[in-house]
């Protein structure tokens, strides 16, 4: 495709968005890039967080885990969430996250570049971001080694059954909790009320968030004549156990690609 046929095709793609309002589950202060680049393109972000990020009802797990951070060979985080509740637990015991020995893989690169900055030196990023290609990257490298997991208090247990069966030492840190706000309730009224085009999806958790939100709310769900976006096929399985398959799935678990696959379902209809 020649230069003026591929600018043609971006401007046909955000014309299309322009004036629609795509809906957006994103915490607060994740939402960030997602509204941004929608904005970009024409369309109106319509924010809902329908997951907020609380403290687990026990730190103890995680407490014992920062106490001994060199005595692991790898640290595993599943979320940038996870990077950051363990830098704020952290912050909060006055005890150091650096460990020279330390080997550190991230579900994916968002993950990567939260552990960067907290100043964790990152040895492993799957290529897709999700349990299952995290688990397989790290299959070879773990037998034997003493590996601590961060992640949220309701998981997905693949990574962790994976771990094991490769033969690490595993310790299992829950390091937050994803929560429902209910202050949510009310812009999720406002929001079905003037109309939403598409609604995207970053997570289950979003999925079935959204899906307690919308009880509390008294709105159907699904949300009738809404199409999904989905971020990958995780996401798309639970939207699909809610009765809500994806009109479009990204081709990558990245915020971009979500956006690209946002913009294909307008341009395509």
């Amino acid at each position: 495709m020649s230069g003026d046929s591929q600018a043609a095709a971006r401007c046909t793609a955000a014309s299309a968005l322009t004036g629609r309002r795509i809906l957006v589950t994103r915490a607060p202060h994740q939402a960030t890039e997602l509204s941004q680049s929608l904005r970009a393109l024409g369309a109106v972000p319509v924010e809902v967080p329908v997951l907020a990020i609380a403290p687990p009802e026990d730190f103890t797990a995680l407490d014992l885990a920062l106490g001994s951070l060199a005595a692991f060979d790898w640290i595993v985080f599943t979320s940038a969430n996870a990077v950051r509740a363990l830098v704020a637990r952290a912050a909060e015991l006055g005890r150091p996250t650096a460990a020279a020995t330390l080997s550190v893989a991230a579900i994916g690169r968002a993950t990567a570049s939260a552990a960067r900055e907290a100043g964790f030196s990152v040895a492993l990023v799957p290529e897709h971001a999700v349990g299952e290609s995290l688990a397989a990257a790290l299959a070879l490298r773990v037998a034997g080694r003493r590996v601590l997991l961060v992640r949220a208090v309701v998981a997905r247990d693949l990574v962790p059954d994976a771990l094991r069966a490769a033969g690490a030492d595993l310790v299992i840190a829950e390091a937050y909790r994803n929560v429902v706000p209910e202050s949510s309730i009310p812009l999720l009224v406002r929001a079905v009320g003037q109309g939403i085009d598409a609604a995207t999806f970053t997570s289950s958790s979003s999925v079935t968030h959204l899906a307690a939100l919308a009880a509390a709310a008294s709105i159907p769900f699904p949300l009738p004549g809404v199409p999904a976006v989905s971020i990958g096929p995780i996401t798309s399985a639970t939207l699909g156990e809610h009765h809500w398959p994806p009109a479009v799935e990204a081709s990558r678990a990245e915020i971009p690609a979500l956006i690209a696959a946002v913009q294909s379902l307008f341009a395509a209809g």
